[in-house]
This record gives C-alpha cells, structure tokens and sequence, in this order.
C-alpha cells in the first residue's frame, strides 16, 4: 500500500517514516514544503521511500495528491489547533483514506460531523486523534472499564521528560490554551477552567512527582460522551523542571487578567529557551490513566494505569497509532466508511508491541476502600 506522509520529516512525522519504513507492505513517500529536505530523509530510510514536494495551502494541492495515487494520507503537520480540515477534505475527494496525529479539542470534537458525509460517499475512512490523546488514553479506559459497574471518574496526566525533542508545532498547541478558559466535566456539570494555571503535585508509578496544570485536549470534550456515567473528566499536563511549569502558571495568570496577549505569541522565543533548561531534566517521561468508580461487585475501587519510557522516548508514543492504523490498512483489514476519532479501534495488546520496541514499562495500580 502506498502511504504519505504530510511533514514526514517532522518530529512526529520523522518517527513514524523510520517505523514504516521498514514495513516490506508499505510503499512510502515523504512529504512536505521543503523538497530537499523531504529527499534527503527519505535517502536515510530502509526500503525504497520517495519523496514529494507538497504544500497543503498551495493552489495545486489537491491535483498533486491525486497524481501521488497513494492510499492512505497520513497527516502529521500541526499544530491542529485552529487548522481547518482542506487536507482531509481533499483525500475524500482523490479517493484516500487518511489518518492524523491531532490533539486540538475543537479540530477533533467537530471532525466526524464536518467529514463523515464526505468519507462515506468516497467509501473511504478518516481517522482523527491517532496519538496519545485521545486514542492511547480511551484504549487504556476501555481496557480498565471492564473492572467496573459504574465509572465515575477519569483523571489523566501526561509527564514528558524535559530531554525530548521539542518541535515547535507541538508547543503552540501547548501555549495556544494558556490562560485561555475553556470546560471541563467535574461533578456532573460543566466548570470552566484555565489552561496551565494553579498547578498542584500529582504522583507517578515509576518516577518522581510533579507539579501539574489542567490543560485543553480532546479527552476533555469526549470522555463525557464515550463514558456516560463518568462524574469527572480531568486531564493534566507535567513538566520535568518546576521552573517551567510555575512559568507557565505565571503567565497564564497574565493572560487571565488581559495584562499580556496570548502566550502562544511567544512560541519562538520559549522554543529557543526551553532547550536550556535541558540540562536540569532528564530523559524520562511517563504517564498516568487513573478510573475510579464502584467495582462489579459494588465495592470503591481505583484503578491506576502508569506508563514510563526513558532515553526521550516518549514522542514515539504519540506516533503509535498511527503506525498501528497504516500497518492494519496495509494487511488489507478495512474500517467502515466515514470520519470519526481514534477511539475503539485499537487494544492495549497491539500498542504492547510498540511498547516493546522502545522499553516502554506500564503497570496497573489497584486501590479499594
């Protein structure tokens, strides 16, 4: 099967090529502005990967993605936050499936109704939301909802270590919701919230604690959907250094009060001084998936999924997902026509080889009352 890659030598892009690449189903092709770029990664890669100058926002765009003829669009260049859907709207129309790496609440809350018409009459399927929000984080509830008669509450936090690459798509969409209000489902109602602010500490299975802040992601605007019975949905975000999360509280009480404008003005300047506190951090990042609810026998129970990975591994994580969709698409397997996010399509048993591949240790936490 032919696949594209849209920034595939981006930071997330780049990983899922080096992943694909060695895929004897899957025939490549990079994709980007930068066609010297896009070439010279492609000469790096196993397998006979090619490569294709291709600008979503060009005049053209739709007849040279038709003139690629691949079957599937992977779509990695955020960030997704205040995109439009032009990429997926034109897969529809050359006849391509198409997956992406999205994590901006409002682009993956409103896909589905925007595309699923589209993607039903060209028989095809597009999948929103293929990284770690909200397709690793449902699989893991839904793994865990088994154990339950009633869940009530999910709180989700993410750690990435300080050492990872950074690219500076990824902290726009981190910055675009600082100080920015936004809902929240907590106690049976919907709370509004501020993005970064008022951080506490929060505990993890295999690594120290950290301060952590709410933050805006697709988890937030469909958990209450997926999981009717849930009285809370809470997702927070924690960085290594505690500098730079109170930084982030710090502005983003700024931005609250109008005394700065949105801090994701300032994406360049933190991208080029987050690098030196590098040295404060390490390379390990982890995660944390906690449900809690009454069990099937009627008892409190708690239910911790942890996750850690070293050596700034924790962005190939995010690129598994999509890996695992490509290479289901390449097999021949096929999901039904129209858009829809990543959630109920993959089992915590298929990410364990991917966990595999990069010492990803995970671990489940069991507490009653």
């Amino acid at each position: 099967m032919k696949v594209i890659v849209l920034g595939g030598y981006g930071n997330f892009g780049a990983r899922i090529c080096r992943v694909l690449a060695l895929e004897s189903t899957i025939e490549l092709i990079i994709a980007g502005p930068d066609l010297r770029r896009a070439t010279e990664f492609a000469a790096q890669l196993p397998g006979h990967a090619s490569a294709v100058a291709l600008h979503s926002a060009a005049p053209d765009f739709a007849q040279r993605l038709d003139e690629v003829g691949a079957a599937l669009m992977i779509h990695t260049a955020g960030p997704f936050q205040g995109q439009c859907y032009d990429v997926a709207e034109v897969c529809a129309k050359v006849g391509m499936h198409y997956v992406d790496l999205a994590d901006g609440r409002g682009f993956v809350e409103d896909f589905a109704p925007a595309l699923d018409s589209a993607f039903k009459a060209a028989g095809r399927t597009a999948i929103t939301g293929a990284s770690t929000l909200p397709a690793v984080s449902s699989t893991v509830v839904d793994a865990l909802q088994a154990r339950f008669s009633r869940l009530q509450d999910i709180d989700i936090c993410i750690a990435p270590a300080q050492r990872a690459p950074r690219g500076v798509a990824t902290l726009a969409a981190i910055l675009s919701y600082c100080g920015e209000p936004f809902k929240a489902w907590h106690d049976n109602q919907w709370q509004t919230v501020s993005g970064w602010a008022k951080p506490r500490q929060v505990a993890f299975a295999h690594m120290p604690s950290r301060l952590a802040a709410v933050c805006d992601v697709p988890d937030l605007a469909l958990f209450p959907q997926r999981y009717p019975t849930a009285r809370s949905v809470m997702f927070r975000g924690a960085l290594e250094v505690p500098f730079t999360q109170r930084t982030l509280a710090l502005l983003a009480a700024l931005r609250q009060r109008g005394l700065i404008p949105r801090v994701s003005t300032f994406t360049t300047l933190m991208h080029r001084v987050g690098s030196l506190f590098d040295r404060l951090g390490t390379g390990l990042g982890g995660m944390f998936v906690r449900v809690s609810g009454l069990s099937t026998e009627g008892r409190p129970l708690t239910l911790e999924w942890h996750l850690s990975v070293d050596d700034s591994h924790g962005p190939e994580i995010c690129c598994m997902p999509a890996i695992l969709l490509a290479r289901r698409l390449a097999r021949g397997e096929s999901f039904a026509p129209g858009a829809l996010s990543c959630m109920g399509l993959l089992t915590l048993d298929e990410f364990q080889v991917e966990f595999d591949r990069w010492g990803v240790r995970t671990e489940i936490l069991e507490r009653t009352v």
